[in-house]
């Protein structure tokens, strides 16, 4: 019997999925509160079309199916569908485990330690697909919380009806069964969806010590969607925010990417300071917008934010490193100005405040070396705009990093942190010819109140008529 098994691998999925089913409904039927009744939107009650899902997630759907299993859409495929936008990547949800996925699929790798997940691979796009989650009250070798009650390691598999318990908010726990193309909602989220309301399922101070970059993800998705937060959400942010410090450091500079990078980064970062998230990410910078002057450097950050939104909208590209220059310019510049009140020169004071700023940053957000070495460049560029004479202009033209800090310069002038004279003729000095720019760096000339230079000296003549001659 075993060596017919082998034989006949993926033959008796079905098989031994539908003993697994009949396990788990005997285990698992109190483990958590019972779901609502689900509700079942057939296909012509919602707007979700086969045509707009990737070919490849039909795929992996209809060959899940086809081998005995369940299988959904679900998360923020669902819900972006459901708003009739494009959807960046689509997740797939299964009874299978990842052993059982990678046994139907040749194409798939296993990640994740937190959560296993299967990733199936098509070419450039990948088909995430990750099991049901299931319900467990007591930790195990499977599921393993800290003393704060944050989730470190989730392996424990279920049904569908307890899967909705285990994600994050309404609208994002929508399933799009592919067998008869309906959505099925066992928490409320379509009407979340038709209200714009943003609602955790579940008590929210227990799902924030859960995993506390729910907070950031629900920044996130009410800036994105346009969605209201939930009241009890929000009460449950407020004074919340150190749980972030438990996180990894590298997980928040995900999440930070995800706030700033995608078209809403001036909206994001209002929100993360009305609920103190923002002081979490960034403490030196809190710091300085707390003792700002005259708008600065608050205008330098919303004109840089201002600036990567419309970049975005206009389909152009942003970077990572600028932003956060922008965000920690002023911790280093102030830095840097106590330095050279030390008597430290400027260019060391400038580098040796760079270096302290981002160790200190890296502890809240990580910043690969990429990074963290470009905005070093950045910021030292901004002393030698200052240089206007003689040949330090033209080399500094040549510097690779020279288009970046002289956007910093712009963005530094048009807020009050550097002279607009000084950002104008940067501006004319790298549009200009070689001759013009070799009359600008020309030292001035200087003025004299006298002639100079040697005295003409004058042979006096003879007196011819005292001699008494005749011309």
């Amino acid at each position: 019997m075993i060596n017919i098994i082998k034989k006949t691998n993926i033959g008796v999925l079905p098989i031994l999925n539908f003993f697994k089913k009949i396990i788990q409904s005997t285990v698992h039927d109190t483990d958590h509160p019972v779901a609502p009744k689900v509700k079942i939107y057939a296909r012509p009650e919602h707007c979700i079309s086969r045509s707009q899902i990737s070919e490849n997630a039909l795929k992996v759907l209809y060959r899940l199916q086809k081998e005995g299993f369940e299988a959904y859409l679900v998360g923020g495929c669902v819900r972006d569908l459901l708003l009739g936008r494009e959807p960046k990547d689509f997740d797939v949800v299964t009874d299978a485990d990842p052993e059982q996925v990678r046994r139907v699929f040749r194409n798939c790798r296993i990640i994740g330690r937190r959560f296993r997940l299967a990733h199936v691979h098509f070419g450039k796009e990948v088909i995430e697909v990750a099991t049901f989650r299931g319900a467990a009250d007591e930790q195990n070798d499977k599921q393993v919380l800290n003393n704060e009650g944050r989730l470190l390691r989730d392996n424990v598999y279920g049904a569908i009806e307890e899967d909705v318990w285990r994600r994050d908010f309404t609208v994002n726990a929508l399933y799009y069964n592919i067998k008869d193309f309906s959505v099925a909602d066992y928490v409320g989220g379509m009407d979340d969806h038709k209200t714009g309301t943003l609602k955790l399922i579940g008590d929210p101070e227990t799902r924030f010590r859960e995993d506390p970059v729910r907070m950031l993800r629900a920044v996130r998705f009410a800036v994105k969607l346009g969605f209201k937060v939930d009241p009890a959400c929000e009460n449950a942010m407020h004074g919340a925010a150190e749980l972030l410090s438990s996180i990894p450091s590298a997980r928040l500079y995900d999440e930070v990417l995800k706030l700033f990078l995608f078209g809403y980064a001036l909206q994001a970062f209002e929100m993360l300071r009305h609920y103190g998230l923002f002081q979490v990410l960034f403490p030196d910078t809190e710091k300085s917008l707390a003792a700002e002057e005259n708008g600065f450097p608050r205008l330098l950050l919303i004109k840089a934010l201002e600036n990567s939104d419309n970049r975005i909208a206009d389909g152009k590209s942003v970077t990572a490193y600028f932003l956060f220059a922008a965000f920690l310019w002023e911790p280093v510049s102030q830095l840097a100005k106590e330095k050279m009140a030390k008597g430290l020169v400027e260019f060391m004071a400038y580098q040796d405040a760079a270096n302290e700023i981002i160790t200190r940053q890296a502890k809240n957000t990580a910043l690969p070396r990429h990074i963290s070495l470009a905005m070093r460049e950045v910021w030292s560029l901004q002393p030698k705009f200052n240089a206007r004479i003689g040949s330090k202009p033209s080399r500094l033209l040549t510097h690779p990093r020279f288009r970046a800090g002289y956007d910093f310069l712009i963005l530094r002038a048009e807020t009050g942190g550097a002279e607009l004279e000084l950002a104008q003729w940067w501006q004319r000095y790298q549009n200009a010819d070689e001759t013009e720019q070799r009359k600008m760096t020309q030292p001035p000339r200087k003025t004299q109140n006298s002639k100079s230079g040697r005295k003409r000296s004058y042979r006096k003549r003879p007196n011819n008529s005292a001699a008494g001659t005749e011309a």
